[in-house]
C-alpha cells in the first residue's frame, strides 16, 4: 500500500506537548494543533475566521525530542505530514516535518543565537552562575518506568542534545 502523500497544516499549538516512550526507548510527542480557515463571506463582502479545525500530531525519535523541547502552547507553526485518521471530531496526523512560523515572531536555533552583547532590543538580563557540580552517586539509578524519559533523555538535555557524528 502506498504512503499517503504530505500535506501542509498551519495553525496554533494548543496545550502542552506530551512525549512518552515506547518500551524500547524511541520517543513519541503528540501535540494539539487548532487552525482556523478563513471564508469569504460574500453577503458582507470580507473574508471571515470559519470554524476551528483540531488535529492531533504525532512525531517520532529525533523529531519528537525537538518538538517537546521547542513547542508550547500558543505558537504557530507549520506541520507537514499524513492524514492517518479521525476521532471524535478530531483528524489524525503523522508529521514528518514542523517548523516555527515566522509571522508573529522571531526564532532562534541554537546555531544563529547571536551572543548576548548583540541583542539589540533585548533589556540586559544577568547570567546567573553555573550550578556547582554535585559529585555522582555511588548507588546505581533505578531503571525509569513505563512511558518515563530513558536515562539518556536526561543526559543528552542536560548536554544541550549535541549531535553525534
Amino acid at each position: 500500500m502506498p504512503k499517503a502523500p504530505t500535506v501542509p497544516f498551519i495553525g496554533t499549538v494548543t496545550g502542552t506537548p506530551q512525549t512518552r516512550f515506547t518500551d524500547s526507548g524511541i520517543a513519541v510527542t503528540r501535540f494539539r494543533l487548532t487552525t482556523v480557515p478563513s471564508e469569504w463571506d460574500a453577503q458582507a463582502r470580507q473574508w471571515r475566521d470559519a470554524a476551528p479545525i483540531h488535529h492531533i500530531c504525532t512525531v517520532w525519535r529525533d523529531l519528537a525530542r525537538n518538538a517537546a523541547e521547542s513547542l508550547v502552547d500558543g505558537v504557530e507553526v507549520i506541520v507537514h505530514g499524513r492524514i492517518t485518521g479521525a476521532r471524535d471530531g478530531d483528524i489524525m496526523v503523522s508529521a514528518d516535518e514542523i517548523g516555527v512560523s515566522l509571522r508573529a515572531r522571531i526564532a532562534y536555533t541554537a546555531a544563529s543565537l547571536p551572543p548576548q552583547a548583540t541583542l539589540v532590543h533585548a533589556p540586559h538580563v544577568p547570567t546567573p552562575p553555573p550550578p556547582a557540580v554535585q559529585p555522582a552517586a555511588s548507588t546505581p539509578q533505578p531503571a525509569p518506568g513505563p512511558g518515563q524519559p530513558p536515562r539518556w533523555w536526561e543526559q543528552k538535555r542536560a548536554e544541550g542534545w549535541s549531535r553525534q557524528t
